[in-house]
């Protein structure tokens, strides 16, 4: 078969256990040289799908609408804090350019994607006066030769180290309490699937060259062009459905449909909205997939969202 021979002569360490592995391969129907391909799913390319999208904005938005109001409180009375300087930063104004609200939009879109959300924070006197939004993507926490926790902040190759006194971090789940893991990372195979899903729905529907129905004839049709012009004259059209046809010289009409191998992705891409909710934690109905959903079900799991 050529395959031992390949082998004798690439003389790999472990030469046996490589060729059991092949040959097994081999035996099932696998190419032996075949490499596995797998989507390129990234955090910013995740929100391509609609799923992953509807998900962080429910999210986001709904936690960025909710009030946000610095507290004070003596002797067991609790006021707003409307002196203080941190009361405008939280509650209007995250900095001279950003309101309170796209502030938190922003920092949740960057928690649910990244797992981390930074802000550089900004004194003046001794009290926080604002908060800058800081790019996941081009942020790294370490340690020092102090084991201090650092921040280096790299952009338009500008590299800049922060101290953690200086940046306002919110940590995802982790599992070394210095850095959140990536949701999208964590499913990337969920969402990769999801987005191979959608890519594949695309071509079929606009490559497909399948028509919707076949007039069959036995003889030999002299001008076809004519005779489908003159078929949809008289059928296209939801004004036009339902009629009576009458067909002549032994012509029959057969009608195409998708064949179901073909149309499983529709099942596929229902299943993938349900990964991706679970993911998120956000109830289906939340996002537009009412297939089960009921006002009994519905209240209950809008009760557990909030």
């Amino acid at each position: 078969m050529g395959l031992f021979r390949k082998e004798k002569r690439a003389a790999p360490p472990n030469t046996d256990a490589v060729m059991n592995q092949k040959l097994a391969d081999f035996i099932r129907g696998t190419d032996v040289d075949e490499t596995p391909t797998e989507v390129n799913v990234t955090e910013e390319g995740a929100l391509k799908t609609s799923a992953v999208y509807a998900c962080v904005k429910v999210i986001a938005e709904s936690i960025a609408s909710l009030p946000l109001h610095l507290m004070r409180e003596q002797n067991g009375v609790r006021t707003r804090a409307r002196d203080h300087p941190l009361y405008g930063v939280l509650h209007d104004l995250a900095n001279e350019e950003t309101t309170s609200l796209n502030f938190r939009e922003a920092m949740l879109a960057s928690l649910l994607l990244w797992g981390n959300a930074y802000a550089r924070i900004e004194k003046s006197g001794g009290h926080v006066c604002g908060l800058w939004f800081m790019k996941p993507q081009f942020t790294k926490v370490s340690r020092n030769a102090k084991d201090e926790v650092v921040y280096t902040y790299s952009e338009d190759g500008k590299t800049e180290e922060l101290k953690a006194k200086q940046v306002f971090h919110i940590l995802g789940f982790s599992l070394d309490g210095l850095c959140g893991l990536s949701p999208i990372q964590q499913a990337k195979q969920t969402i990769g699937l999801t987005l191979a899903t959608e890519e594949y729905g695309a071509k079929f529907f606009s490559n497909g060259a399948r028509p919707g129905g076949v007039l069959e004839t036995p003889g030999v049709v002299k001008d076809p062009e004519r005779l489908r012009t003159s078929w949809n004259a008289q059928f296209q059209g939801s004004a036009r459905s339902h009629r009576v046809a009458v067909l002549e010289e032994c012509i029959k009409y057969h009608t195409i449909g998708i064949p179901p191998d073909e149309a499983q992705f529709l099942e596929t891409r229902k299943f993938q909205l349900a990964e991706i909710c679970r993911v998120f934690r956000v109830p289906p109905h939340m996002i537009a997939d009412l297939d089960r959903a009921t006002y009994s079900n519905d209240k209950a799991l809008s009760g557990s969202f909030v």
